[in-house]
């Protein structure tokens, strides 16, 4: 943290002093910790997932439907033993998996929280993240990381610098995805149907943007091993989309259906989302 290079950002901020790009310190930061049911149905199940949902953010889109954590901080310092404390409450309240949400900038201290009480959890580890990650970050994680939730948000660098000021997006989240599948490289469930093991790639379609999500999704097909892909469609202009004329709408079926039918072209397996999904209810109120 004296020189933070968690992220492909690599600001090199002393974030003990300061804060880095992702705009929080070296001290952990919380928004919310609940059973959240909106994940895929393998990860949320029936007694929900024990999300926990860190403040701020290494990506910090235009368009993101969480920016009261992510651009606007909202949230509370918490101590790396009161973040134990919390995941033991969530496993005791049932939930099928601890589920990390946006915690990049903190990657070093999940991964030393995770030694010390990973053999007394007994539940799947879940690091969901915006897929804008260093291989050497993640390779900090491995054993102690059971099921990969990343975004693919962009294949296109423009469009990747445009919305999220990152014109290197792909340059690095194809490399991450790599690292996540050699970790765990096969999809495992358990009699339930719950995923104990494995990657599922999540990519938001854009309007406008299902020729970049059908390059993208070409990629992925033609890597040795393939993740699972869920395809969301539950865009809804938020935040700085209005100042993009192009995505300031949302998403249409034709655009959602010539992602899907791609994806079913090049056989890929995962998840699809129902129409009437692109609200904020899909998200967690902060």
């Amino acid at each position: 943290m004296g020189e933070c290079r968690l992220c492909p950002r690599e600001c090199g901020v002393d974030r003990s002093t300061d804060k880095g790009y992702c705009g929080c310190t070296d001290k952990i930061r919380i928004a919310k910790y609940m059973l959240h049911f909106g994940e895929e149905p393998c990860i949320s199940g029936t007694r929900g997932s024990g999300a926990v949902f860190f403040s701020g953010c290494n990506l910090r889109c235009a368009f993101c439907q969480n920016y009261p954590i992510s651009h606007d901080l909202k949230g509370e310092y918490i101590t790396s033993e009161r973040l134990k404390e919390i995941i033991f409450d969530l496993k005791e309240k049932g939930a099928h998996n601890i589920n990390f949400v946006t915690g990049t900038h903190y990657a070093d201290k999940i991964a030393e929280i995770l030694i010390d009480i990973k053999n007394d959890l007994d539940i799947p580890v879940v690091y969901n993240c915006g897929g804008y990650e260093k291989k050497e970050t993640l390779e900090m994680l491995d054993g102690l990381v059971d099921i990969y939730l990343p975004d693919m948000k962009y294949y296109s660098s423009d469009m990747s610098a445009r919305y999220s000021g990152a014109r290197d997006y792909s340059e690095y989240t194809l490399p991450a995805l790599k690292e996540m599948l050699r970790q765990q490289p096969e999809p495992v469930f358990d009699s339930e149907g719950m995923m104990l093991r494995g990657v599922i790639v999540r990519h938001l379609v854009l309007p406008k943007g299902y020729h970049d999500s059908m390059k993208l999704l070409d990629i992925i097909s033609g890597m040795p091993v393939r993740p699972l892909v869920s395809i969301m469609r539950q865009y809804t202009p938020c935040y700085g989309a209005a100042d993009f004329p192009e995505i300031n709408r949302k998403l249409t079926s034709f655009e959602y259906n010539k992602v899907t039918e791609h994806c079913a072209d090049l056989g890929l397996d995962g998840f699809m989302q129902e129409k009437g999904c692109d609200t904020l209810d899909m998200t967690p109120d902060f």
